[in-house]
């Protein structure tokens, strides 16, 4: 059999809303038993946005610590990733979360355009949440929606912000950055091997690209992600009933390639996490 594949459940983002799936988890207590829920079907890694009660993005640490502590009682050693991305907040105060010392924070290492709006990534930020990341024993994950980013990332792993074995999602699908095309992924996949030998990678499909990248990706070797951030729908005929939904979809299909699902223990050791 193949390396175990860690299932990541992306489960709220900063984008969807109920009006788009009544099943989209928005206060904390029903972002926790979304997440058990996943736990249960097979996520052993939960990337988090955290939500105002109207429904609006926020980087509120009092939030965040509080699913930390649900995730943390409820679903044994799963891995929890914080995200510090854009939408959420701007300057320091999207890593003003770290202290609670998830396991790990998302890094995007650069800026790029998306399709209403510019991802903005300042130098001088990237570098703050690295290092953020690096006081609390945060292991940060490496956003990269475009090729540069992952120049970039080598460049924090040589100036010591970064520690190796790296962690990278490559993002797929979101118009203005990288396209959902497997010749783009694997390309990507060597320049990773060539510039961090050791790495481990993940793989996002955004909207309607969601499965194919989880079939890419279980082929490729790497890691898949699922979850109602990257995509409400089940298919074309309706919408996902529950982020365990999406995530039995992808531990179903491990089998198919050959692969096996990630234990919590398996990604940790993966990942190159501390224990549980």
């Amino acid at each position: 059999m193949g390396v175990p594949c860690i299932i990541t459940v992306a489960i709220t983002g900063s984008v969807p809303q109920k009006k788009d799936n009544p099943a989209v988890p928005v206060g904390i207590e029903e972002q926790i038993e979304s997440t058990h829920a996943a736990f249960e079907a097979g996520a052993s890694l939960v990337h988090v946005h955290v939500r105002n009660d109207d429904g609006t993005t926020t980087s509120n640490p009092e939030r965040f610590g509080r699913f930390l502590a649900g995730v943390r009682q409820h679903c044994p050693g799963m891995i929890v990733q914080f995200s510090t991305g854009g939408r959420s907040g701007s300057g320091k105060e999207r890593g003003g979360m770290l202290f609670h010392r998830p396991d790990m924070a998302s890094l995007a290492t650069g800026s790029v355009n998306f399709r209403t709006m510019i991802y903005e990534n300042h130098p001088t930020l990237i570098r703050d949440l690295a290092q953020g990341m690096l006081d609390n024993d945060v292991k940060a994950e490496i956003e990269i929606f475009d090729l540069a980013m992952l120049y970039n990332a080598a460049n924090l792993v040589a100036e010591g912000l970064l520690k190796p074995p790296v962690h990278v999602q490559f993002v797929l699908g979101i118009p203005n950055a990288l396209p959902a095309d497997r010749e783009v992924l694997e390309f990507e996949i060597r320049q990773l091997e060539r510039m961090l030998p050791g790495a481990t990678w993940t793989a996002a499909g955004v909207g309607r690209y969601q499965l194919i990248v989880n079939e890419w990706t279980l082929e490729l070797g790497g890691h898949c992600r699922t979850g109602l951030e990257d995509n409400v729908r089940f298919d074309k005929q309706r919408l996902a009933a529950s982020n365990a939904e999406l995530v039995a979809r992808v531990a179903d299909l491990t089998a198919k390639h050959g692969r096996t699902v990630a234990t919590p223990a398996e990604a940790r050791r993966l990942l190159a996490l501390r224990a549980a």
